[in-house]
């Protein structure tokens, strides 16, 4: 953990020696106003050198004052230093995150990622700003005390040294009993994060089944376990922190009865004892020290090993060596025997299909069929565990990501929009598109009308997630997303799920419209979304059962002609 934070301290190692050469300065400032005063002690009251006076004392108010001048400094250097080196890290941790696949994303809580950007970065920033320069000023102020008090006395200085050992021993206990501690914090902090972050997306739901009283107890029992976490980390650390205190705590004892022996018996002066008395501070002070700066550090190790679990993980899917751009020119996908698995659940088995520049192919199946399984494949969100997958006859892992995702674009059916205007949604993919671009992929869209309605048109600034909009409007502005970047293969996912027949009509044949060319696939529910396809895959249970046009499968029994009568039936896809 520390060599990897000093990669980045290292770029701001220069103001890190100077503030720590400011440490020492002030470390050894420390000794000045006590080795004084027991000259003031032993020569200016006991020896009637009066005339050094003013010279000691003026040395003790600039020795206090230069002291003050140069805390303040380090302080400030280390504090820029932490600022910046928490910012890079910050920076190359959301690149990360940008960077990791989804199966990453499907494991990980929000909570968890949000801890880790905010706590645990706090955590670290702590450590660099204020633990490092108390860790090397204690050091120094105890070692300078210890020589200053030798040169005095060595018998005396001993005698106060014996309570040290102890302490110690205390401290790498305490070490060994806190970090555990620290790790049940941080991880139950996580959870709590999920948790809220959970509620809150989803608060239209706890209303609408009125589970706000189920939801508070949640949130009551997840609260109550972060703080039993925090009180026991809290409890391991004042358990050893009065036996630390109590131990320095006999310092003035020894010093009273070993220093006033010494004096009585002549071996030691009284501005000499009064020097041990004005550097007990310097020996007890880090002493007490120990266990705060051992705390904190624990707490920066176990937030640092889960940062840097984070920065260490490596994308599953990423461009292999030499991976080319999809060429000019319409393109054709085409599937070879592909299965996928998520860990022991198969979702595909043995999915083969081509579909060439220009077509438009329907994909049709129940509930978790594997029909947006198929689409994710084509978008390489997932590497498929069996089989391969084709663009323009190039397998889709030698094709660099960047260009793949440029020529297939797919508008989900868990729409999201973010907290913006509409115009700022419809350009997401394409942020330097002009007003009227944006304005034409919306008419495409037939998202247009709406917006026009609405008070402030395309600068309407919509909620997270499309908050204030419909269903059919925020698929809309999903599909405008998605055109004005103009794929040559075009996914969706469900996308007319909310907006009746006739808008969905409509939708088609403006998305027909844009260019001959492009492959379109339409994952669908409703036979009507499909029913103008030039190939239609049927989907159950992770397999292709059947395929053919609209004509060729609704005259022939199977799970396409059940669903087509059904929904005809129903009035649905006239």
């Amino acid at each position: 953990m520390y060599r990897w934070i000093w990669k980045y301290v290292r770029k701001y190692r220069f103001s890190m020696a100077g503030g720590l050469v400011l440490v020492i300065a002030v470390a050894a400032l420390a000794m000045v106003n006590p080795s004084i005063a027991g000259i003031v002690v032993d020569r200016v009251i006991r020896g009637g050198e009066r005339a050094l006076l003013p010279a000691l004392i003026l040395i003790m108010v600039v020795g206090t004052v230069v002291k003050g001048g140069l805390r303040l400094a380090y302080q400030m250097l280390f504090e820029h230093v932490s600022q910046n080196v928490i910012r890079r890290l910050r920076e190359d941790l959301y690149d990360r995150v940008q960077s990791l696949d989804f199966t990453w994303f499907d494991r990980s809580r929000p909570g968890d990622v949000m801890t880790l950007m905010t706590g645990d970065l706090d955590a670290v920033r702590h450590f660099v700003a204020w633990v490092v320069y108390q860790v090397v000023e204690n050091v120094l102020v105890f070692a300078f005390s210890v020589a200053v008090l030798s040169s005095i006395d060595v018998p005396l200085a001993l005698c106060m040294l014996v309570v040290t050992p102890a302490i110690f021993v205390l401290a790498l206990r305490f070490k060994s009993a806190i970090m555990p501690a620290h790790l049940a914090v941080r991880d139950q902090f996580a959870r709590l994060n999920s948790m809220v972050a959970e509620n809150i997306a989803g608060n239209r739901v706890v209303r609408s089944f009125v589970r706000e009283r189920y939801e508070k107890e949640r949130f009551l029992a997840e609260n109550r376990a972060y703080r039993d976490a925090t009180v026991e980390a809290t409890e391991i650390r004042i358990a050893y922190a009065p036996l630390i205190d109590a131990l320095t705590s006999t310092l003035p004892v020894v010093l009273i009865v070993a220093g006033g022996l010494s004096v009585i018996s002549g071996r030691l002066t009284l501005g000499e004892l009064v020097t041990f008395n004005g550097l007990m501070w310097a020996l007890s002070n880090p002493l007490n020290m120990i266990a705060g700066l051992v705390n904190d550090t624990q707490r920066f190790v176990a937030s640092a090993e889960r940062l840097h679990e984070l920065w260490s993980r490596e994308p599953k899917i990423s461009d292999a060596p030499g991976s080319a751009a999809i060429g000019e020119g319409g393109v054709g996908i085409e599937f070879r025997n592909v299965s996928l698995s998520y860990g022991e659940s198969p979702a595909l088995h043995d999915v083969s299909f081509s579909a060439g520049p220009g077509m438009t192919v329907g994909i049709i199946g129940p509930t978790g069929s594997g029909k947006s399984t198929i689409a994710k494949l084509m978008c390489r969100f997932y590497d498929a565990t069996g089989g391969e997958i084709l663009v323009n006859g190039t397998d889709i892992r030698k094709v660099s990501l960047d260009s793949l995702r440029r020529t297939v674009g797919i508008a989900m059916q868990d729409v999201f929009l973010f907290s913006d205007t509409i115009e700022g949604n419809i350009a997401f993919g394409k942020p330097e598109a002009s007003v009227g671009e944006v304005h034409d992929a919306a008419r495409l869209a037939l998202a247009d009308s709406f917006i026009g309605e609405m008070p402030e048109g395309y600068d309407t600034v919509v909620g997270e997630r499309g908050v204030g909009l419909s269903g059919g409007q925020r698929q809309r502005i999903a599909l405008a997303r998605l055109l004005l970047t103009m794929p040559r293969v075009i996914i969706l996912d469900d996308t007319t799920s909310s907006v009746d027949a006739e808008t969905e009509d409509e939708m088609r044949k403006s998305i027909a419209a844009i260019g001959a060319d492009r492959t379109v696939f339409v994952i669908a529910h409703r036979i009507a979304s499909v029913v103008d396809a030039d190939l239609v895959l049927v989907v159950e249970g992770g397999r292709i059962t059947d395929r053919g046009t609209h004509r060729e499968l609704s005259a022939k029994p199977g799970y396409y002609r059940d669903v087509w009568l059904h929904q005809t039936a129903g009035g649905e896809g006239n």
